[in-house]
């Protein structure tokens, strides 16, 4: 092959990504914001050894969206009231992390035999029942962008106006219920945020790899990092790279987008942990 036919081949595979790329822009910015806010919160997730709660809220959300999908209404906001559901009762009920676990340990089945059972029940299409597990990522429309922008708008604002009494409450609950914080509420409000970022992320990405999105980056940030602004600005960026990383690269390939951005979070927190432990072992030696 002579050096026009290369260059041709070259120019027509970059127009041709272009061109897709185009199509699923949408979904790069549906990327961007959920690893953005799911990046940040999650920092507040692994402060109160939360990562379990995420599985368990996103089980309920998976079946209130299996729900809508049954009953002919609107997905998102089916997961958005299961996600609620479950994140109002573990908020309230579950202060102390006992109470927590328990109460997600019952929720999670409940929840996921509840979805199985309204996915087994509609007679729809097949790809719409494994886009609740998986997410569907590439075809993000534009309302569903807007309901994400909006949101991801309000949770942002929420966190910034509960981030001193949070992250007191998150780091010494006792030090902060002595301090006159109020725990209850302060758990409570955090759950209905974790539960409305938990609803978009499942509708995006689905209920089985959530994690990847709101524990994963924040836990990679947490390894290489310790101040108060280094690493919720970290986790925010590792997820921004793990969700829009792996979009890019779903768009060049034929596999679906979800194990990219799994595997691009996966690998972030893996060189943050070999990374983090070379640190401690050269603080250890000095």
């Amino acid at each position: 092959m002579n050096g026009d036919a290369i260059g041709n081949a070259l120019f027509g595979g970059i127009s041709q990504y272009g061109a897709i790329l185009a199509l699923v822009q949408n979904s790069v910015w549906a990327g961007a914001l959920l690893g953005l806010v799911g990046g940040l919160i999650g920092v507040f997730v692994m402060q109160r050894d939360m990562a379990f709660a995420v599985h368990g809220i996103s089980e309920l959300s998976f079946a209130g969206a299996a729900a809508a999908l049954l009953f002919g209404f609107d997905i998102v906001t089916g997961s958005i009231i299961g996600s609620l559901i479950a994140a109002g009762l573990i908020g309230w009920l579950g202060v102390r992390a006992r109470d927590r676990n328990s109460i997600i340990g019952v929720l999670m089945p409940f929840g996921l035999g509840l979805g199985i059972l309204f996915l087994s029940l509609y007679n729809g299409r097949s790809a719409n029942r494994f886009s609740l597990l998986t997410g569907q990522i590439v075809s993000v429309q534009s309302a569903q962008l807007t309901a994400l922008a909006v949101i991801s708008t309000v949770v942002l604002v929420a966190l910034l106006l509960m981030w001193r009494p949070l992250r007191f409450d998150s780091l010494d609950p006792q030090s902060a219920a002595a301090r006159g914080v109020p725990s209850t509420w302060v758990s409570f409000g955090f759950m209905l945020l974790l539960g409305l970022v938990v609803a978009v992320a499942v509708h995006i990405i689905g209920a089985l790899l959530v994690l990847a999105l709101l524990v994963t980056p924040a836990a990679a940030a947490m390894r290489v990092a310790t101040g108060p602004l280094a690493v919720p600005v970290l986790a925010a960026a590792f997820g921004v790279a793990s969700a829009v990383g792996g979009i890019l690269l779903a768009v060049m390939g034929t596999l679906p987008v979800s194990p990219y951005i799994t595997t691009i979070s996966f690998l972030i927190y893996l060189v943050c942990r070999i990374v983090g432990a070379a640190r401690e072992r050269q603080t250890r030696a000095l």
